[in-house]
């Protein structure tokens, strides 16, 4: 099969094989291959009724020297475990999650893109309840699936700036609700909004905190941050999914002499940044051309030519070079498949 690789974009292709693992009688078993996309699935399953599922998100990377790297992947385990505890789902333990994750690349090798071609490997790993039960309660039977496919930039012109709009009438998640898990309901509450934002000519969403509509939260399904001042700001709420590439670039920031703060950041205090930025696995960083407020009329504009700031810039191929190895890997982030 002929890939354009150049030309991938962020969808689903067809790969060799997934890896999948049951739970069940209390423990997990054994590692399975399987070349077949399709599940056999109870009709009373939990994960249909209830939405006792989680999601992950990873990508490998080819180098120069030939050598895939898969980022941050203990990170993914880690923030897959809290997504579990909080739909009283079983925990995938870390040895299982990762001999899963580099079982999968290994066997879909032929499908990570080379290097310099924009693109890369993206590993889905998916935990769901696949025990039968019509009550409200969880599931005693369990399943862990990672499948991989290679993508392209999540937005269509890659590093590029792009438009976001404020629209309160939406809400992603409620306080002290699920919005800092990585589940399938925070995503399902965020496709209405998405949906009208792309009709209207933007990017995503940016929701706002949900109790008094004063605080940015998310945007669309990453996280935001700012600078301003030599500073990397990014908006704390409980609200939140910690993104571990924003986790990321907060280290990077440091480490070219900004300083970090993760804090509430108000609307009004859009009109202070030199530069925005939406970050996450799929899109890494989309740097933001303007956000326009929907309700009021007030437009907050990043960048008067259209290109990225120049601190957005510096994180983002640093971050790069650290994912494909063209530089060292100072943060134990990268785990070489051999």
């Amino acid at each position: 099969m002929e890939i354009d690789w150049k030309n991938l974009g962020f969808g689903y292709m067809k790969t060799d094989f997934n890896i999948r693992c049951t739970y069940s009688n209390d423990a997990w078993g054994e590692l399975e291959v399987h070349d077949n996309e399709y599940i056999s699935l109870h009709i009373a399953a939990t994960v249909l009724h209830y939405g006792q599922e989680s999601f992950e998100g990873l990508k490998a990377f080819r180098g120069k020297d030939g050598k895939i790297r898969i980022f941050r992947m203990r990170d993914n385990a880690l923030r897959m475990q809290d997504s579990a505890s909080s739909t009283l789902m079983a925990q995938v333990p870390i040895e299982i999650f990762e001999e899963a994750v580099l079982k999968a690349v290994k066997l879909n090798e032929r499908f990570v893109p080379p290097y310099e071609s924009g693109a890369a490997l993206y590993i889905r790993p998916v935990l769901f309840g696949s025990g039968a039960q019509v009550g409200v309660k969880p599931s005693h039977e369990y399943m862990f699936i990672i499948f991989v496919t290679p993508v392209g930039p999540y937005f269509k012109g890659g590093f590029q700036t792009t438009p976001f709009v404020i629209m309160r009438e939406y809400d992603r998640s409620a306080p002290l609700g699920m919005g800092k898990y990585k589940v399938g309901g925070n995503y399902a509450a965020s496709l209405v909004a998405g949906k009208r934002a792309a009709e209207l000519g933007y990017s995503n969403i940016f929701y706002l905190d949900a109790k008094e509509k004063k605080y940015i939260d998310e945007c669309g399904a990453a996280n935001f941050f700012g600078i301003k001042n030599n500073t990397y700001v990014t908006p704390k709420s409980e609200s939140i999914l910690p993104s571990i590439t924003n986790k990321s670039l907060m280290v990077l920031a440091e480490e070219i002499g900004l300083k970090v703060e993760q804090r509430k950041v108000s609307v009004e205090e859009l009109s202070s940044f030199e530069e925005a930025g939406a970050c996450g696995t799929a899109a890494v960083i989309s740097p933001i051309e303007r956000i326009d407020d929907y309700d009021t009329g007030v437009s907050y504009v990043f960048t008067k030519d259209g290109k990225p700031g120049p601190i957005s810039d510096k994180l983002y191929h640093k971050l790069q070079a650290i994912q494909y190895g063209d530089e060292p890997d100072m943060h134990g982030w990268v785990t070489v498949v051999e």
